[in-house]
């Protein structure tokens, strides 16, 4: 073709935006008139990676292949990759992928020198809802302000749940899973706990009320299996395996896929802890760790606003300790606003225009990229399964021309291990005897039902000591106020007088008779 021959051509001032000196992942050859050129290459530099990104288009398209295509190539350039694997169909990457012919006729369309190849992987589960290594964490790391996001209070409830948490830490009550924090909160409304709820102040019966029906329904979401014991060390993350390679940490959530919530409370925690334990590092010249959210959708759909501005906070921030964090879902509408501001890489694959609001999702969708030579409505409906629209940052940090490409095919399965291997492969994990079984140690809540069942048994043996003492006191007066009973025969005639005389005289008699018999005296002849 002329136009891809021409060095003034758009098709080479497309290639000459991709053209980078440094490592670089290299995701496909542009698309051209109908034409792939092999020879022009798609790339997006390793260090620009902590720029976040999205990967977006229609079910079908090849999103996952893509998300596993950038995640191959991160775990082989020494990047640990987070995998949240929604539908259960990327655990293939610890796998070699089957050649066949169309992959073999793609690798050669693309220039790709294709080889399978399996990558270091580890599977988690959230707290243990499916297969994989649990991974869980104790309330107190939680901590008050992601809590009370996730359970949906106000400013005025927020402050209230810190209050708690405060006086919870100063009587040595450990929160490890919800039954702690819910034992506390009925505590301080409780009879016994009153007093104590005076001393914390600002905090009223009637919050505690909104708390606990809180607690409830975010319960009832799944959540208690995450929190607990062991506590996940979310470090781990950040390993790499003996040979180098980036270890790819997929998380395992189709069991989960019902319960969106539980997978927001997730990525919060997440996010957030690492955050917190990671120095600031700038610009590297390869992230620490870059995140992949699959089905994305998941997490924004019905999001509170605290969830939304807490996450849009995290993902501007957390760029600079190295982190990024890539977001998967079937249009950019599904990511709010102020998120995909954030979001420097885009790979878009095809989008349908079969209803009113898909028409309008396309259009919008169209002025979030530059200006190109593209007509990108009808690029965008007729790009085929494999395909995306890509435009990324370069190593200065610009973005590069958009690019029509054809994406090159992941070396590892495309699609999900038996269940046998992948169970095989969690119990063969060095982290599987550390994290596996829940411990459950004494805390808030067995500290709290301990006292009062003492209390109780002190109140109930006091009460029982009482009545004891008021039965003895009735029955000592009862004894004092009772009628004499009337003598009997024998105890009448012994207390005559007729008794009494008779009773003298033979005592007398019998006298007497004692003494003759002792002195020897004999009775008077008459």
């Amino acid at each position: 073709m002329s136009e891809s021959t021409d060095p003034a051509s758009p098709a080479d001032q497309i290639a000459a935006g991709y053209a980078f000196t440094g490592p670089a992942l290299e995701l496909g050859a542009l698309l051209w008139d109908g034409a792939c050129l092999p020879d022009r290459q798609i790339r997006i530099p390793l260090p620009m990676l902590n720029r976040h990104g999205l990967v977006a288009g229609a079910t079908g398209t090849g999103k996952t292949k893509t998300l596993q295509l950038i995640a191959e190539q991160l775990s082989a350039g020494g990047v640990p990759v987070f995998l949240a694997d929604i539908k259960g169909d990327v655990s293939g990457i610890s796998a070699p992928g089957t050649p066949n012919e169309k992959i073999a006729q793609r690798a050669a369309e693309v220039g790709q020198q294709w080889e399978a190849a399996g990558f270091p992987s580890e599977f988690y589960s959230l707290g243990g809802i499916g297969a994989g290594i649990p991974v869980r964490a104790t309330v107190t790391s939680f901590g008050p302000v992601l809590m009370s996001k996730v359970l949906q209070l106000n400013q005025t409830q927020e402050q209230s749940l810190g209050l708690i948490f405060h006086y919870a830490d100063a009587k040595g009550l450990e929160l490890i899973d919800l039954k702690d924090l819910r034992a506390v909160v009925a505590f301080l409304v409780s009879d016994q706990g009153k007093a104590e709820l005076k001393g914390i102040g600002g905090l009223s019966t009637v919050t505690a009320g909104v708390i606990l029906r809180a607690l409830t329904a975010f319960e009832q979401q799944g959540a208690s299996e995450f929190f607990g014991e062991p506590e996940f060390d979310t470090s781990e993350f950040l390993r790499t395996a003996a040979d180098g390679r980036g270890l790819v940490s997929v998380l395992e959530l189709p069991a989960v896929q019902d319960k969106p919530q539980l997978f927001s409370t997730f990525l919060m925690w997440l996010l957030a802890d690492l955050y917190g334990d990671l120095p600031e590092v700038g610009d590297l010249e390869r992230p620490k760790l870059v995140f992949f959210f699959d089905e994305a959708h998941l997490l924004f759909h019905g999001a509170s606003k605290a969830f939304l501005e807490s996450i849009t906070q995290t993902v501007r921030l957390i760029r600079s300790k190295g982190i990024g964090v890539f977001f998967v879902t079937q249009t950019p509408k599904d990511v709010p606003a102020d998120v995909l501001a954030q979001l420097g890489n885009r790979v878009q694959h095809a989008l349908r225009a079969f209803t009113p609001d898909d028409a309008k999702a396309l259009k919008a969708t169209v002025k979030t990229f530059p200006n190109s030579p593209y007509d990108l409505e009808e690029l965008l409906t007729g790009l085929g399964t494999g395909e995306a629209v890509i435009t990324v940052l370069s190593e200065k940090g610009a973005p590069t021309p958009v690019a029509a490409t054809r994406l090159r095919a992941p070396q590892s399965l495309m699609g999900p291990v038996g269940a046998e291997a992948l169970d095989a492969a969690v119990k063969s994990s060095l982290l599987y005897p550390r994290y596996a079984e829940p411990v459950d140690r004494e805390s808030a809540y067995e500290k709290i039902s301990a006292e009062q069942a003492a209390a109780e048994a002190a109140a109930e043996a006091a009460a029982a000591q009482a009545e004891a003492e008021k039965q003895a006191k009735e029955a000592a007066k009862a004894a004092r106020s009772a009628p004499k009973p009337d003598p009997s025969l024998a105890q009448q005639v012994v207390g005559s007088g007729l008794f009494r005389s008779l009773a003298r005289s033979i005592g007398t008699q019998l006298g007497r008779e004692i003494s003759r018999s002792i002195f020897g005296t004999a009775k008077r002849r008459r």
